[in-house]
């Protein structure tokens, strides 16, 4: 039998693109997540209720950022223990990440865990329109920059962290939260507890272990909850709930737990809105929340070795309830049409992992209603929805709360309909441009 020798040259070539084949077939996940302590050092205005300063710091406020990378593309999650952010300081960190380090906007989502207790980033956005009251004193640049800085930091360090990983998915369940809308006799909803009203309490998990060996690398957690243990009698900073409930699981499991809202607009925890800590029962949500994530985590024993995910977004064009004073630094989120009558953009964003899994995140404080039907309605197995991500637009309520007027209303920037018609939007987009391409 004659051999057939390969030439030096060949050899190598040969290699290249066997190591080719093999790395296109492989799926390439890695994945790493960064966390970047953001507390100040000095008082801060805290954001929630009204204008105070900060005396001092009951617990860390951090940045919790996750990096994803399927061989082809990077997406970027970061958590944030902060209650509200304007999508204009959104959009320009989105600049600087997509300048820095190549991720486009889309894949950027950064959202914020809502707590009342952290002091303010960026120009207030829209608050201003319904509570420009509270903001008299000066924008704090310094701490801003201290923020943004992080965040850059973070996202570096967790590029060049990168390692080999598997995904798992899965629901858990947990009775931490209430509807918040509570109603007397005469109809008219005020800030309190509704154990009657909507709520949700589901838990979708995302767990992140290392490829070889199944170590866990991160849990994200996804639940609806005001972060309003803490009322505006406290002036320490602090994380409020998740952030109880983040360190808990991370001393538990040996890994970060990255706590994303979900549809909190009329959800408060069963304990909220107590002047400390310790009357609020803060310690307790260890256990009515943590061990809930925990034990969804240990559910999960299935893992996928080859990810990928694509990223989109659509836009929701809505009309503005009228006698709303537009904020101007929020001009690139509305249509002005030539009259009085302006139309409101609100970007929506989607990530389709799998095609399983389908994430969708809007800078919105959204009812729960209207995502527990997105959900219910879903053409994927795992639909969930990320809130407060990306900046925010205000409240969005169901067309029949608004009868019972209350706090939301007043702060919301819609007409009734709007809901209803987000939630078909947003179905609509599911099935007709996500599915269907399947």
């Amino acid at each position: 039998m004659q051999r057939i020798r390969i030439g030096p040259y060949l050899t190598v070539l040969f290699l290249t693109l066997l190591f080719s084949v093999k790395a296109t077939f492989a799926g390439d996940f890695r994945a790493a997540i960064v966390k970047e302590n953001i507390t100040p050092k000095v008082p801060k205005q805290l954001l929630g209720y009204g204008a105070r300063l900060s005396e001092g710091v009951l617990d860390s406020i951090y940045h919790q950022i996750l990096i994803l990378d399927d061989g082809e593309s990077t997406f970027a999650l970061v958590s944030t223990d902060i209650c509200v952010l304007s999508p204009a300081t959104y959009d320009h960190v989105a600049n600087l990440v997509e300048k820095q380090f190549g991720i486009p906007q889309s894949n950027f989502w950064w959202s914020v865990t809502h707590t009342h207790s952290a002091p303010e980033v960026g120009a207030p956005g829209l608050p201003e329109a319904f509570m420009g009251e509270r903001y008299t004193h000066p924008i704090d640049t310094n701490y801003t920059e201290l923020v943004t800085t992080k965040l850059l930091a973070g996202i570096e360090r967790g590029i060049n962290e990168l390692a080999p990983a598997s995904l798992g998915v899965g629901w858990g369940h947990s009775a931490a939260n209430i509807n918040r809308r509570a109603r007397d006799i005469d109809d008219k909803a005020f800030l309190g507890m509704n154990p009657d009203g909507p709520v949700d309490r589901r838990i979708g998990i995302l767990k992140i272990v290392h490829q070889e060996d199944h170590r866990l690398m991160a849990t994200v957690a996804n639940y609806a909850i005001h972060g309003t243990v803490l009322g505006g009698e406290n002036l320490l900073i602090s994380a409020d709930v998740q952030g109880v409930v983040s360190k808990y699981v991370e001393e538990k499991t040996g890994a970060p737990l990255m706590f994303i809202n979900g549809a909190a607009g009329n959800i408060a925890p069963i304990y909220s809105v107590y002047p400390n800590a310790r009357s609020g029962r803060m310690n307790q949500f260890r256990r009515l929340l943590g061990d809930k994530i925990l034990s969804a985590n240990n559910d999960i024993l299935n893992y996928e070795d080859q990810v990928s995910f694509s990223a989109s977004e659509m836009v929701f064009y809505t009309p503005m309830k009228e006698g709303l004073k537009w904020p101007e630094p929020l001009n690139e989120y509305i249509v002005n049409e030539g009259g009085t009558a302006k139309t409101i953009k609100v970007p929506v964003r989607f990530i389709n992992i799998n095609d399983k899994i389908v994430i969708w995140a809007s800078p919105l404080e959204l009812f729960c209603e209207i995502s527990n039907e997105v959900r219910e309605r879903s053409p994927f197995p795992y639909t969930f929805y990320y809130g407060y991500t990306n900046g925010w637009l205000g409240y969005m309520l169901t067309e029949e709360e608004w009868q019972y007027k209350g706090y939301e209303p007043t702060v919301s920037p819609y007409v009734p309909s709007a809901g209803t018609k987000f939630g078909e939007a947003v179905l609509s987009y599911l099935e007709s441009e996500l599915k269907s391409k399947q």
